[in-house]
């Protein structure tokens, strides 16, 4: 044997393959051995002529239907399962016995303390109703066979409608228990109550009219009602039997406006079921389904109140940062900072301009040193006294060599060679001291501030950062700066006179 199972273990698998296939089942039987201990719970054995199934029937499964089943007389009887109140019924509780022929709604589970399967009962319904539960089926194939079923026609319900128009028994339970939930829903609604039986041979045709009526009624400003809701408390089959005729079906499928429903209890089904745009297990939950929670409202709002808020920052901080950009782009692209680049560009050249005239300058001063110092060498004092050594020597060697008259014959000739070379010497030094005066005053008219020493003035105009060279380039308003040798005066320009000198600015 390649596995063994505990007790426990093929307990709990047999009850979860029986839960699973039986979720939800109807079965017919005759009552025994029913028990009815103080807990409130009622266990009883259905059984026909082959089987026996053991039943359960909790307390709080008892009331539905049932009259009185939530409290003393008087008090509205509240479903413990789904919270709504009770359409008032029979007591099937308080009259089931054994040997009495019902039938019972539940799920199928396994009591493991016992190793036996039961039915948990969710509904106990005499079972004379089995001739309408053969009728629904046969109008339930049908509708279906019609197309009354299929959801491509049925249609989508709006959110949070403002206008509701309400088919139900203007007495009933549901309709309080539905108008109690929807004050405190929604945003705020309008609800026209379309009044109605809900049980009885009648209901079907007056279910019908109210229906068409709905469709017919124009609201105040305009338009009809957003959404039917069809709605009835819980009961027998047989007390919702209208609900499960052809004239109530066939009046959902030609109205214009949606139609959703909520017919008995979570386990009632109804044909006005099958063939609404949507179905609701009960009145109450019609009410939560149409309208959300204010208090889920309000949240949401918060909530996007929040996101409102985180979007607008991040959009001021995108604003900003563009903002920031722009001004950095227009303070570079302004006329002031235009004017400013210029200013410090016609400094930078001014600067550049005298560097360069210095270097230019002190070049030529060089120059003229050298010269200076070349002509020194050359014609200088003692270049002359050394000359004069040397002619002094060649005389005392012609006097030695020639005789006095010779000696005076060419002592007279190089006393007129002196003479000539004293003439050539300041000749030469006359030609080479002009040669120093037109390099000075070439290279002083080259300095840049020459003319300001001598009272000139340079004008730039701020405007353009160009220095001034005609009337035309100025006009009354331009601020201009004057420079002279010993700094720089601002002025604005008042009149412009062209033409003649002189003019005023």
């Amino acid at each position: 044997m390649s596995h063994i199972l505990s007790v426990t273990d093929l307990t709990q698998a047999l009850k979860d393959v029986l839960e699973a296939e039986f979720p939800f089942v109807w079965v017919r039987g005759q009552v025994t051995n029913l028990a009815r201990p103080a807990s409130g719970h009622m266990y009883f054995t259905l059984s026909d002529s082959g089987a026996a199934l053991p039943v359960v029937w909790f307390k709080n499964s008892q009331g539905r239907g049932s009259k009185g089943a939530g409290g003393a007389q008087g008090e509205e009887a509240i479903d413990p399962l789904t919270g709504e109140v009770l359409e008032p019924g029979r007591d099937v509780a308080a009259s089931l016995d054994d040997g009495q022929e019902v039938l019972v709604a539940g799920r199928i589970t396994v009591y493991a303390a016992r190793g036996a399967y039961q039915l948990v009962a969710e509904l106990v319904q005499p079972s004379g109703v089995s001739d309408l539960a053969l009728a629904f089926e046969a109008l339930k194939r049908k509708l279906s066979d019609k197309g009354y079923f299929d959801e491509a026609r049925k249609r989508p319900i709006p959110a949070n409608p403002a206008r509701v128009a309400l088919v139900t028994s203007p007495q009933g339970a549901a309709v309080r228990d539905f108008l109690r939930l929807a004050e405190a829903r929604g945003t705020g609604t309008s609800l026209r109550i379309y009044p109605t039986l809900v049980q009885g041979d009648a209901a079907p045709a007056q279910i019908a009219a109210a229906l068409d009526a709905a469709n017919a009624d124009v609201w105040p400003g305009g338009g009809t009602a957003e959404v039917i809701a069809l709605i009835r408390g819980g009961g027998s089959l047989e007390d919702l039997w209208a609900f499960n005729t052809e004239p109530v079906a066939e009046a959902m499928v030609r109205s214009k406006i949606p139609v959703v429903t909520g017919v008995g209890h979570e386990p009632d089904v109804s044909i006005a079921d099958f063939v609404a745009d949507k179905r609701f297990p009960t009145p109450s939950a019609v009410a939560s389904g149409l309208w959300p929670l204010r208090a889920d409202l309000m949240q949401a709002v918060d909530g996007l109140e929040g996101e409102l808020s985180r979007a607008f920052e991040a959009l001021l901080e995108r604003k900003a940062g563009r903002l920031s950009e722009l001004r950095r782009g227009l303070s570079w692209l302004s006329p002031a900072r235009r004017l400013e680049r210029l200013e410090e560009s016609w400094r930078e050249t001014s600067r550049r301009l005298e560097a360069a005239g210095g270097r230019m300058l002190g070049a030529r001063r060089e120059q003229l040193a050298g010269a200076v110092r070349d002509l020194s060498r050359a014609f200088g004092p003692v270049a002359v006294e050394a000359r004069q050594e040397r002619l002094a020597a060649t005389l005392r060697d012609l006097a030695r060599a020639f005789g006095p008259a010779e000696l005076s014959a060419r002592q007279d000739q190089v006393l007129a060679l002196r003479e000539r070379a004293a003439l050539a010497v300041d000749m030469a030094l006359g030609q080479a001291g002009r040669r120093v005066e037109v390099l000075s005053a070439r290279l002083a008219g080259l300095d840049p501030e020459g003319p300001l020493a001598r009272g000139y003035s340079l004008v730039r105009i701020e405007r353009t950062g160009r220095f001034l060279r005609s009337t035309a380039e100025v006009v009354p308003g331009d601020r201009l700066g004057v420079r002279t040798a010993d700094g720089e005066v601002a002025a604005v320009v008042s009149t412009v006179v062209s033409g003649e000198p002189g003019g005023e600015a």
